[in-house]
């Protein structure tokens, strides 16, 4: 008996090891996986099916699936109705399941590729697991089922794009990464202002913009960069599409200077401009034509389920009034159908003064600013954004410029609110975790592809974690190394990857012109690249010999996001320029009718310029630094002269280099 007992047990264990091995390698993994052994080969060509009744819901989802085929497979997929055959990918809804829920799924490779879930939300995730599937396994996928789902309902990232524009380019990119991830919470926070201390100690010239169209009160949007009403809709029902709530936040009364700019009578006189006067009438009426113009309506401009009011960091002495805006604020959001969210400042700003908390959502980021205990009592839900692990703030010298990737894997859940505090797991009422993105450093030259590089690690562990949970099996350098191979999303490579396609040599070098062939360009043609972009650590060299009399700051590179420039401003210098920012290399200048040897290198730091084999200048460091009377100290802001290199084309057809070049050649590390 022992030993049938023993053949049993070894037999058991066999399996789990079998099914261990073949199990699939997502971001974030999967709850549970059976595998059956072998594996099963889509074809390069095929369907994707589903049943007729299913049509309706599931169209949408399948033709992103056959979309984002293309773009990461290069596979060519057609959709059709009725009974899946081999080699088909199906999609199909299922009758309610409480442990799958809205967010869960299942995955069944078989005869076929299966994708079956309760709810619409349950079959869209599957499918981004099946991309995820075939592209880390080469095409394949392992036999097996998969029943797969969250740990938590909210995942979320918040992008400050008040202090630091982003086009809408980059945030319908960002809808595809954070899907791609599981990641369903977007939350843009359209206002908020530099420090004065930066602009002369003058409130007036203190840096400050609201993002968004406003035809009540024109010129309130910023002139350096905003969405139109149409963008930020067409946004928001792409994220629908992509499982991603567009959360909008217009940050009120503090971190209002935007609105004082355009109505300075609002502005409080006590506390600083980017307070607003919470005794004024004019400026409840200001804030409630605002909030109106986003929300009436049978089509409101904010669409999505949520709408966040900000209510952060106003000053101690005014909590009684602090509380009557913003409970006012939270049953005005309320009254449009909208649930409110609010940033947490009660414990700060305490009183008598009750502050709705009925369908209110509060991301608890500071232990001073709020008590999650006494939140959650009240009836408060939270979502975890903890400054102290979640706030990434570009090169500030504060909280973190990149988070710590191995302590989140390794120790943190939303469980664990701050330094103080960890919940018990499963206490009612914490929903999630939020990770954040401050640009506070108004005009530091910081890049919309250097807060990627920031935020896309944080992004897929954060992912793993809400999702998933804790995974003991997998080590943090296992995760690591599959988040390297990971693609961003389909389509997108805003961190510049050499794609795996491109003939590079044993060096991993990438050569961008016929080896030794001299290219000739006149100012007005150029020459398209295999390549858009590279990205760090990288370094382009090539051979370059302009002409005389070259135009006054011609294009010798040019990207999606950058260009590199030869003769900037008549002085032979070379220069780069990106998100409005331009940097120049002052200190050599291209002699004409003479062949110099030119290396350029970028990390996340800075940029160097090399000539004829020795470093010319690094562009890296400089600091501007200012004197705060309020505290009697000294403060930094340091800028980022960085520059991902643009490839996709040599010289340009308006204004392009006049001369010779050769030997372009980059290699990323």
């Amino acid at each position: 008996m022992k030993r049938i007992l023993f053949f049993i047990i070894l037999f058991c264990i066999s399996l789990s090891v079998i099914a261990q091995e073949s199990c699939p390698q997502v971001i974030p993994a999967l709850q549970q996986w059976r595998g059956t052994g072998g594996t099963l080969s889509l074809p390069v060509r095929g369907s994707i099916v589903i049943r007729t009744t299913d049509k309706a819901a599931l169209e949408s989802t399948a033709r992103i699936l056959i979309s984002d085929l293309k773009e990461l497979m290069g596979w060519d997929y057609t959709l059709r109705t009725g009974k899946p055959r081999k080699n088909d990918i199906c999609l199909s809804l299922t009758p309610p399941d409480e442990e799958l829920g809205e967010e869960g799924y299942v995955l069944d490779f078989s005869g076929y590729a299966c994708i079956k879930a309760p709810a619409v939300k349950g079959v869209f995730w599957g499918t981004r697991s099946l991309l995820q599937i075939l592209f880390n396994h080469q095409g394949t996928l392992p036999k097996g089922t998969a029943r797969d789902y969250p740990q938590f309902p909210n995942r979320g990232f918040m992008l400050d794009v008040a202090r630091k524009f982003f086009t809408m380019d980059y945030l319908k990119q960002y809808v595809k990464i954070l899907s791609f991830y599981k990641m369903n919470e977007f939350q843009i926070h359209l206002n908020d202002n530099g420090f004065p201390q930066f602009f002369e100690n003058d409130w007036n010239k203190t840096y400050a913009a609201f993002r968004l169209e406003s035809e009540r009160f024109p010129g309130l949007t910023s002139k350096d960069g905003a969405y139109t009403k149409k963008e930020f809709i067409e946004l928001q029902k792409m994220g629908k599409a992509y499982g991603v709530n567009i959360i909008p936040e217009i940050d009120i009364p503090a971190h209002s200077l935007a609105f004082a700019h355009y109505k300075p009578e609002i502005a409080s006189q006590e506390y600083g401009m980017d307070h607003l006067d919470l005794y004024k009438e004019e400026t409840y009426r200001f804030v409630d034509t605002l909030l109106d113009e986003y929300l009436c309506g049978d089509s409101p401009v904010f669409i999505g389920p949520d709408v966040h009011i900000g209510t952060d960091e106003y000053n101690k002495k005014e909590a009684e009034r602090y509380r009557y805006f913003t409970d006012r604020y939270l049953k005005y959001i309320a009254k449009y159908g909208k649930n409110p969210r609010m940033w947490g400042g009660l414990k700060w700003l305490p009183g008598k003064t009750p502050v709705q908390a009925e369908g209110v959502t509060v991301n608890a980021w500071s232990y001073d600013w709020i008590d999650p205990e006494a939140s959650l009592k009240d009836g408060y839900k939270l979502i975890n954004s903890c400054d102290t692990y979640l706030y990434i703030v570009p090169s500030a010298g504060y909280y973190r410029d990149f988070l710590d990737h191995q302590w989140l894997y390794e120790t943190w859940s939303p469980w664990l609110i701050n330094k103080k505090l960890t919940l018990p797991e499963g206490t009612v009422g914490v929903l999630g975790g939020m990770f954040a993105v401050w640009n506070d450093k108004c005009g530091n030259g910081i890049s919309e592809q250097d807060v990627h590089v920031r935020s896309f690690p944080a992004l897929q562990v954060l992912a793993e974690k809400m999702w998933k949970g804790s995974n003991s099996q997998v080590s943090f350098e296992q995760f690591e190394d599959l988040c390297r191979q990971m693609p961003e999303a389909p389509g997108v490579n805003l961190l510049g990857r050499i794609p795996s396609g491109v003939c590079q040599t044993a060096s991993g070098e990438v050569q961008l012109t016929p080896a030794g062939e001299v290219c000739v360009l006149s100012g007005t043609d150029s020459i398209s690249t295999v390549l858009q972009e590279v990205g760090y650590p990288y370094a382009v060299s090539f051979k370059i010999c302009p002409d005389e009399n070259a135009s006054n700051s011609s294009i010798l590179f040019k990207g999606p996001h950058s260009v590199v420039y030869a003769n900037w401003e008549n002085k032979g210098c070379l220069a780069f320029s990106r998100d409005g920012y331009t940097f120049v290399f002052y200190s050599y200048h291209l002699p004409e009718g003479v062949w110099s040897d030119i290396r350029i290198e970028g990390d996340y730091k800075g940029t160097s310029l090399y000539v004829n084999g020795k470093l010319q200048e690094r562009l890296e460091g400089r600091t501007k630094k200012v004197y705060r009377q309020q505290y009697k100290r000294m403060e930094y802001m340091e800028y980022q002269e960085t520059l991902i290199f643009p490839l996709q084309q040599i010289g340009d057809g308006l204004n392009g280099f006049k001369g010779k070049i050769k030997n372009v050649v980059c290699k990323q590390f």
